[in-house]
């Protein structure tokens, strides 16, 4: 059987990693100088300050993948910034440690600025700015960095944390393995080393693959997608349909097929390594009550149906087979590493595509309600791109989104300037590239516990 397909996988890795573009990259622009050093903790920092710098400083925070230094989201748009008269910095986090950086990443981006401050000039103003992880680490800095940074704009963040994702992934892998690979079933969690999660990944996927050619299988890995939150529209196509269930299972498989399984198993033993054991679990999970949280719902009805299953049978096995418990000290670490929306001292606008298979765009919501509860929701704003993939996005939106912010700190409202309508004006009338900036609002987010 073929390995899956990994193209897109690995574009998207080489947005996560953004490797992230390396010192070389300061080179680009030809007016601007390239500053870079050491941190305390073995940390590198880089930042690029062009000649006519408008004061503002974007501090930026990068994905998941190897710790080299970033200061911008890519290539293209570090020289619309420069070109723009923005000053760049970033820090590779800590790199003695877990690519799940988050241990060191706030402090690391804190120490750059105050580098920056000392070894580059003195900003009027600061904007954290931050991808995938990274927006995670971003949504840290707006919550902590009021004093620090002015205002923050995140990109496809993982903004509902670490232990949510481990959960709603383990319940994915666990739904997988029940149906079609039960020896690994009892190997999902306290993984070994990258050698065995990769081993794993790839027994998973083959499974996968071979369950697809059924009208069973095809409709238990539409479960297992439910739980995942994992978008329906793939890489060159056109979504399915509202009532095209098949179809939106077949999109689904497609991003499973590109090698999704191969990424988020190896990355959960990058967590385990970071928080120091297993940071998640199901037992005593409902997965019924589970199903019936997921806006997916009706489409695994549908599809059990045509295929003569019965889904309450099904359910009710994986309730009384989830027995995976977790180390009370890595998820305690977890939470206090790894979460963010307990506040948000800064203004933040969050960007999301609508179809992201690596970190769902039902995070926002999760995120959304927590900063509700915490009283902070009139400094936040949230806006999406009608795009397929993590991190898809073009030089113009991100531009669009951060005039938004400065917009923001300007007037000291929002007024419209996060809206659809703005931000798609805006970023088309910057001539950077197209822009989907589209009204959207992201189901509730399955999985959380």
């Amino acid at each position: 059987m073929s390995r899956p397909r990994l193209s897109a996988l690995a574009a998207c890795v080489a947005v996560l990693a953004t490797a992230l573009l390396s010192t070389a990259t300061g080179a680009q622009a030809a007016t601007a100088e390239h500053y870079s050093g050491t941190l305390s903790d073995g940390a590198t920092w880089i930042a690029d300050r062009p000649a006519r710098w408008n004061g503002t400083l974007l501090l930026f925070s990068h994905g998941f993948g190897p710790a080299v230094a970033a200061d911008a989201p890519s290539a293209d748009a570090q020289q619309a910034l420069l070109d723009a008269g923005y000053a760049l910095a970033g820090s590779s986090y800590d790199p003695h440690g877990s690519m799940w950086a988050l241990d060191s990443a706030e402090r690391d981006q804190f120490a750059t600025l105050a580098t920056f401050r000392r070894q580059v000039g003195t900003p009027a103003r600061v904007v954290s700015v931050g991808q995938s992880m990274g927006g995670l680490i971003n949504a840290q800095i707006a919550r902590d960095g009021a004093g620090r940074v002015n205002g923050s704009l995140g990109l496809c963040g993982l903004v509902a944390g670490g232990v949510d994702l481990d959960n709603y992934q383990l319940d994915t892998e666990y739904t997988l393995a029940t149906f079609f690979d039960p020896a690994d079933a009892g190997e999902l969690v306290d993984l070994a080393g990258p050698a065995e999660a990769t081993a794993l990944a790839d027994r998973l996927s083959a499974a996968v693959q071979t369950a697809q050619q059924t009208p069973a299988g095809r409709a238990r890995i539409a479960l297992a997608a439910a739980y995942l939150n994992l978008a329906d529209w793939a890489p060159g196509q056109q979504p399915p349909a509202r009532d095209d269930f098949a179809g939106q299972e077949r999109q689904q498989y497609d991003w499973l097929a590109q090698g999704l399984l191969g990424f988020i198993v190896p990355a959960r033993w990058s967590v385990e390594q970071s928080a120091g054991g297993n940071t998640s679990w199901n037992k005593g999970v409902d997965y019924a009550g589970l199903l019936r949280e997921s806006a997916r719902a009706e489409q695994v009805a549908a599809l059990y149906r045509d295929a003569g299953l019965d889904l309450r049978t099904d359910l009710e096995r994986l309730t009384r087979g989830a027995d995976i418990t977790a180390d009370p000290a890595a998820v305690a670490h977890l939470e206090r590493t790894s979460t963010a929306g307990q506040g948000v001292a800064v203004p933040l606008l969050d960007i999301h595509t609508t179809a992201d298979q690596l970190v769902p765009v039902e995070q926002e919501s999760a995120f959304a309600e927590r900063v509700r509860r915490a009283g902070d929701s009139a400094r936040l704003r949230q806006a999406y791109v009608a795009r397929q993939g993590h991190c898809n996005f073009t030089t113009a939106e991100v531009v669009a989104g951060l005039h938004a912010v400065e917009h923001r700190l300007d007037s000291g409202r929002w007024d419209d300037a996060a809206t659809t309508d703005q931000l798609q004006r805006d970023a088309t009338e910057s001539n950077l590239g197209d822009a989907a900036f589209t009204d959207y609002r992201p189901s509730r987010m399955t999985g959380t516990r």
